[in-house]
Parts: C-alpha cells; structure tokens; sequence
C-alpha cells in the first residue's frame, strides 16, 4: 500500500508537476518570472538547495564548540579565582611539572592533557615547570 503511494508520487505526480512549473529555457529567462511563477518554483527550489547542503556539508568544516574553548572545565567551580601556592621548598624532587590547561586528572600536576587540548582546540597551553637549583 505505501509503496503504490510512493510510485505513484514518482510516476504520475511528479512528472506532471515538473510540466507544469515555468522553466525558463535560458538564464536571462528567470529575470522575466513574474512573481507567481517564482512562488510556483519555491518548493522545487527549496528541495534543490536542501539535497545541495546536505550533498556538501560531510566536507564542512566542523565550528569548535564552546565547551572546547574553554579552559577550566570543572576544577573548584565554585570559587570565583582558583589560586594554588605551593613552596619551592617542599617540592620532593628537582623538578615538578603543573598543570595550566585544567585538563588534567591529576590536577595541579600536569599529566599531558594539554596535548589533546591543543590539538582540539589550537591552543599552545602548555604546563608550570618548577626546577630546584641543585647547589
């Protein structure tokens, strides 16, 4: 039954609508449409346009989302500034690395994460490399 419907539409009602639109056989012909028959050629052209986008838009580039563009995605949200102070002289080894990307599992120590932030993004966060002076 709804496949007799849909030949139908193909077979009969289709081709009788494309007749009776008014296609110009030139170009310099659709300056001469009056504002009817434009009206009559809205939904072919509506369709037309919308198989064109959707023809492309697997090539589009993809916009960045917000949530991308954000740095701090959940680290102490509920303060207004977060702020760690940390003194050199407790630090265990010669060399810590911190985090400035807030990706980071391990926050405040880097663990890496910015480098996906940045291939995502194109940021260039990278993290706060703490070095003792070794005397």
């Amino acid at each position: 039954m709804v496949l007799e419907s849909v030949s139908r539409i193909i077979k009969v009602q289709l081709p009788a609508y494309l007749k009776k639109l008014p296609l110009p056989e030139t170009i310099g012909g659709f300056a001469r449409l009056t504002v009817s028959e434009w009206l009559r050629l809205l939904p072919l052209l509506g369709i037309l346009a919308l198989l064109g986008y959707l023809t492309i838009r697997p090539f589009m580039p993809k916009k960045k989302k917000q949530k991308d563009s954000l740095i701090n995605l959940k680290i102490q949200k509920e303060n207004p500034k977060v702020v760690n102070e940390i003194d050199i002289e407790d630090l265990k080894s010669a060399s810590v690395c911190y985090c400035r990307c807030w990706r980071s599992k391990t926050f405040p120590v880097c663990d890496r994460s910015h480098l996906k932030h940045n291939e995502l993004t194109g940021d260039n966060v990278g993290p706060l490399i703490l070095k003792k002076k070794i005397l």
